[in-house]
């Protein structure tokens, strides 16, 4: 068993935050790198980008939002209990270099994953500016570490609630507008990982994005995580999960992500009727 050491839940209670015992991985992990878990023996293996790992502890830390049955099996799951499996590192590193001016973009839980990114690009001496939004201000996570991670931090709610009053891309356009961004990372929903790259590649900055395709082995067998990249298959899982953000075929992935979301919602509405008749 893979002990939850810490819990917390964010954003109104739909993000929750998992500190867990991983000594191994914790040791290998790098940013951008992601691990597989699956709560019991009859779980489904769900894949999430590690947002923290502490070597000397022995931990990682994992940040997920409640939207089917394997992340609510996964909120309900206690400090001191823990998941079956936990396996990883899995996936690329994110390949960290100094190259002068850096923007990173995040929504959501996506910026979770931006976290260990930004900090890996400011410790070794890119200037970073960091941009992350969210529906409004109760769902935001992660700001304080967003903050200590670049040097400048620029938030946005679609509702107004704080910061900008729109989304992450129209502040992104101040900032290229200004001049001098060598890259831009993006991590968060399709749409917006899509609207990001489309914008940059008018001014013609390196865009990396990370993608979330459904998975299942982690390994590069079953097929399942594919993605069109220059219009050439790749496996999200080894090959990525990042890629050049102007090469995706985002339209696809989107189509793919929906596949079964019928299916996903009965089950999480079946497992939490049987679940709070208990």
């Amino acid at each position: 068993m893979f002990k939850i050491v810490r819990r917390e839940e964010m954003s109104q209670g739909t993000v929750i935050l998992n500190e867990i015992e991983a000594p191994l991985i914790a040791r290998k992990a790098r940013p951008g790198q992601f691990v597989i878990l699956k709560a019991n023996e009859n779980g489904e293996r769900i894949p999430l980008t590690m947002a923290e790992t502490d070597a000397a502890k022995g931990t990682i830390t994992i940040i997920y939002m409640v939207v089917g049955k394997s992340t609510a099996l996964f909120k309900d799951l206690k400090v001191g209990e823990g998941f079956q499996d936990v396996i990883g590192p899995l996936g690329k590193a994110t390949h960290l270099q100094r190259v002068g001016k850096v923007v990173c973009v995040g929504g959501g839980t996506g910026v979770a994953v931006l976290h260990p990114i930004t900090r890996g690009l400011k410790e070794i001496g890119n200037d970073v500016t960091c941009i992350i939004g969210s529906r409004n201000k109760g769902l935001l996570i992660l700001e304080d570490h967003m903050r200590a991670a670049s040097h400048d931090l620029r938030i946005c709610t679609d509702d107004g609630s704080y910061g900008h009053h729109g989304f992450v891309t129209d502040v992104l356009k101040d900032v290229l507008k200004a001049g001098d961004v060598k890259l831009v990372v993006a991590i968060g929903p399709v749409p917006m990982m899509k609207a990001v790259s489309n914008i940059t590649k008018d001014y013609n900055v390196e865009t990396m994005v990370s993608l979330n395709p459904i998975m299942v082995d982690g390994t590069g067998m079953c097929g399942g995580c594919r993605v069109t990249v220059g219009g050439q298959t790749k496996f999200a899982c080894v090959d990525g999960p990042e890629f050049d953000g102007h090469k995706v075929d985002y339209d696809e992935l989107m189509m793919r992500l929906r596949a079964y979301q019928a299916e996903e919602r009965k089950c999480h509405e079946a497992y939490c009727t049987i679940r709070d008749a208990r």
